[in-house]
């Protein structure tokens, strides 16, 4: 079944697609950093987990919701959609339904939000076809080594210098020409740097000038994302992010330099994405901003992406 882009009007969101055919790679925890910036920033943010299966994302959302709740304290939400995937004996039959369910739930969100975040699985599937080809940022976390590397482009063992595309790439080139044929609009393809070591390193050079090469060829921009930082592997049980006013009440312990640092390396990531903010947004983010200062609490960067 030949993957079409949903149709959008002119006032449709933001589209933000979370991709990549290999797990683990920070997708979930991207695309919540991303969905709690742009809430902070007085935008209206949807979300959508196509991955059935796992669920990583809905899970960082619940837990965030319920640690909220335990802890009263407050906590912004997005609104959030699971979509789930089809079973059934007919190929067919199943995107006929997958496609229906994403169709609806694009539907339900589309015009009374700014943006929608998608977070799609490390899997090759009909869902997550579908949500590359009408992406308007497209944003590919990677783990910074050649295992992860691979799922962009083949390299020479001698040498290190890109031979050929993947099985990935290709796929986004064919997504992002579907996406130009329906409206003319380009697709903004982005490749953060996942784990990077704190130090330089033979790897982190070589993976770096590999990523220069390529993206010449395929027309992404590479950014740095996350260090390889045990904090953000602590914020998930309770569904927290480096941008949450982070105190003892919150984390459950006094917070440190490594949150600190964690804070201003998503921050880094979040104004290197260039998303857009609506007029609508930027007052609604400056409301928000004079109710913190008259309530002389803190606010924690409501206006990263500004």
């Amino acid at each position: 079944m030949l993957v079409q882009p949903i149709q959008q009007g002119s006032q449709s969101a933001h589209v933000v697609v979370l991709g990549n055919e290999k797990g683990g790679s920070g997708k979930s925890t991207t695309a919540l950093h991303i969905a709690v910036a742009l809430l902070k920033a007085g935008q209206r943010v949807a979300t959508i987990d196509l991955d059935s299966r796992q669920q990583s994302f809905t899970r960082y959302i619940e837990n965030r919701r319920a640690w909220a709740q335990r802890a009263r304290i407050k906590l912004e939400l997005p609104t959030h959609h699971c979509v789930e995937r089809a079973q059934s004996a007919s190929v067919e039959a199943n995107e006929a339904r997958e496609f229906a369910d994403f169709s609806r739930a694009i539907a339900t969100i589309e015009h009374n939000h700014d943006v929608v975040i998608v977070d799609t699985p490390g899997n090759d599937t009909y869902l997550m076809r579908l949500a590359h080809s009408m992406a308007d940022t497209l944003v590919t976390p990677l783990n910074d080594s050649f295992v992860d590397f691979n799922v962009l482009a083949e390299v020479d063992p001698q040498n290190f210098g890109v031979t050929g595309e993947s099985h990935y790439a290709e796929m986004v080139r064919e997504a992002r020409r579907q996406r130009r044929l329906v409206d003319g609009r380009m697709t903004d393809w982005i490749v953060v740097r996942n784990r990077l070591a704190m130090l330089g390193s033979r790897n982190k050079r070589l993976v770096g000038e590999g990523l220069t090469e390529l993206s010449k060829r395929m027309g992404f921009r590479c950014i740095d994302g996350f260090a390889e930082r045990v904090v953000y592997r602590e914020f998930f049980p309770r569904g927290l992010t480096a941008l949450d006013d982070l105190d003892e009440a919150t984390l459950g312990t006094r917070p440190n330099m490594s949150h600190l640092t964690a804070r201003e390396e998503v921050i880094a990531l979040l104004n290197a994405l260039h998303l857009p903010l609506s007029e609508n947004s930027r007052r609604r983010a400056a409301a928000r901003a004079e109710w913190y200062s008259v309530m002389d609490q803190p606010l924690q960067v409501h206006d990263v992406i500004a």
